[in-house]
């Protein structure tokens, strides 16, 4: 191999070859169709798998987990050693995990959440190289705002092809019957990443930015232990009880290791994460919309999940239609977001995102799921993916502008862990909420009704198969997802968890009009710098 600048037009800096910018793109396309798969087919697989509702909230984030305890590790990773071979070897995990996935057993419930464990930790080394790919090579506000435009409309384009591909596939294939079908959604996202490997290992320009970046492993240890005992915990406190002492602990020792991560890193010589990045107002105030944001809007997918696949029961192909009117404006927006964050202050871009997504949710919060039609949610959902297309492009952008270039890896890094700990949380928070809200609900309704509470005696006395009794006791989705008879809670379940997951749809819009107000006032009332800072030492494009 030898080693040398690319096209030099800026001063040494190297410049973004097509080749490079489909590798990054559709490898990021890749990533979002992993996270975005169980939106769809979260109904059948609590079918199949007999799933608790935690369960079938970590089928979900045990994706998502892995990217967000291991993208800072990742940017430095891709910036040490060169990011076209992590590129390449993130889509290969993606690659592994989708085909465990695929394989899983009926009752594995185990063996689908460490496929997708394994498929998180590809997206954890795409997200971050991807962005560091593309910012390596563009050093105009015109060419990034461009490229990254393209590179989020990939996330948005990602975000609906996925529930079209599984709603499809659930209807082709039934291996017996509709619920098995959902594997082979999987499998499509197997064969989609090894199209990526492919295409990043053919076309790809290697770039490293080794100046000044090493491995911290005492950062890496203290800050995965911190965010998975929070999301532990969140996730758990459902199931287990917010004042069980696992809960407890895990919050508990989300804060220690948090405190610990802080202290390794203001000692270390090349941290993870330097902490001076918070010094910058531009990306601090972003740091905190992003995880705002992006907590409303995958915590709406998610509660849209729920009710069109779990509670109203919709087949997968119908539930992808909720996800593409979701996403669609993602790719009707294209032309038009890079333009805007060339035109106008990044704050009000950012502002106005998060404000159509507040608008979008509090309006779903008013539709109750008693209303069986799609038609009932279809402008809401448009209005909702039309604020995170506006949203995610002028977030990454503002974060990857606020630094100078030879730390666009620590910056892509760092944007996308707090981009992904918000996705994170969305399903955490709500799920946490509204099977809480959802459980209570029927506890009170049986406690109160001696006719159903009754009844309720009668059926678990009842030589009703065990697995079934399983189900309806399971928690409040597995009580929906048996018909009446013989589950006598099955119109309580339904009324419940439509209630719940309207107070979910309302977390999220608060959330997200939160994180609009600050945009606006924050960042959008001062005067925007268009600065691209460039490296001291140029990246380097290894041939």
């Amino acid at each position: 191999m030898t080693t040398s600048a690319a096209s030099e037009p800026r001063g040494g800096l190297p410049t973004l070859t097509s080749g490079t910018l489909l590798a990054s793109v559709f490898a990021c396309f890749v990533a979002q169709i992993g996270l975005s798969i169980p939106a769809v087919i979260n109904g059948y697989i609590n079918k199949d798998l007999g799933t608790t509702s935690t369960q079938l909230t970590w089928v979900s984030d045990a994706f998502l987990v892995p990217v967000t305890l291991f993208e800072l590790t990742f940017g430095v990773v891709g910036d040490l050693f060169g990011r076209k071979r992590l590129l390449a070897t993130g889509a290969a995990l993606v690659v592994v995990g989708g085909l465990i996935a695929f394989v899983t057993p009926s009752g594995g419930v185990g063996i689908l959440l460490t496929g997708q464990v394994i498929a998180g930790l590809g997206a954890a080394a795409i997200f971050p190289t991807s962005v560091a790919m593309i910012a390596a090579g563009t050093h105009t506000v015109r060419d990034r705002a461009h490229s990254i435009s393209i590179w989020a409309a990939a996330l948005t384009a990602g975000g609906f092809m996925s529930p079209v591909i599984g709603g499809v596939l659930a209807r082709i294939h039934h291996s017996g019957s509709p619920e098995a079908s959902w594997r082979y959604a999987f499998l499509a996202m197997a064969i989609l990443a090894a199209l990526s490997v492919a295409i990043t290992v053919a076309v790809a320009q290697n770039s490293l930015a080794p100046e000044g970046r090493s491995l911290d492993w005492p950062g890496q240890i203290t800050i995965a232990v911190a965010l998975f005992a929070l999301l532990y915990a969140v996730i758990q406190g459902a199931e287990d009880g917010w004042g069980s002492l696992t809960v407890i602990g895990g919050f508990v020792v989300a804060v220690v290791f948090l405190v610990l991560f802080v202290l390794v890193e203001r000692r270390v010589d090349k941290p993870l994460l330097q902490l001076d990045l918070f010094s910058n107002r531009m990306f601090t105030i972003s740091a905190v919309v992003t995880v705002l944001g992006m907590f409303a809007y995958l915590g709406t997918a998610y509660d849209t999940s729920i009710r069109l696949s779990a509670i109203q029961e919709y087949t997968p192909l119908k539930t992808s239609i909720g996800f593409v009117l979701l996403n669609i404006m993602g790719v009707i927006l294209f032309p038009v977001s890079s333009r805007m964050l060339q035109r106008f202050n990044p704050g009000w871009v950012l502002a106005g995102g998060m404000g159509l997504i507040g608008i979008g949710d509090l309006v779903l919060a008013a539709i109750p799921a008693t209303n069986l039609s799609i038609a009932a949610v279809a402008v809401p959902l448009l209005v909702v993916g039309a604020g995170f297309k506006t949203a995610v492009t002028a977030i990454t952008v503002v974060a990857v502008n606020s630094v100078p270039t030879q730390k666009a890896g620590m910056a892509s890094g760092a944007t996308s862990m707090l981009r992904d700990f918000g996705l994170t949380l969305g399903p955490a928070i709500i799920g946490a909420i509204a099977l809480t809200n959802a459980a209570n609900a029927i506890q009170a309704k049986v406690a109160s009704s001696p006719t159903l509470g009754k009844a309720v005696e009668q059926f678990n006395a009842s030589p009703v198969p065990p697995p079934v009794k399983g189900a309806v006791n399971s928690g409040p989705l597995g009580a929906n997802a048996i018909p009446n008879p013989p589950n006598p809670l099955k119109d309580t379940a339904f009324h419940a968890l439509s209630h719940a997951y309207s107070i979910g749809y309302l977390v999220c819009g608060i959330a997200a009009l939160v994180a609009a107000a600050i945009a606006a006032v924050m960042i959008g009332g001062r005067q925007h710098e268009h600065a691209f800072v460039s490296a001291p030492e140029p990246e380097l494009v290894v041939d």
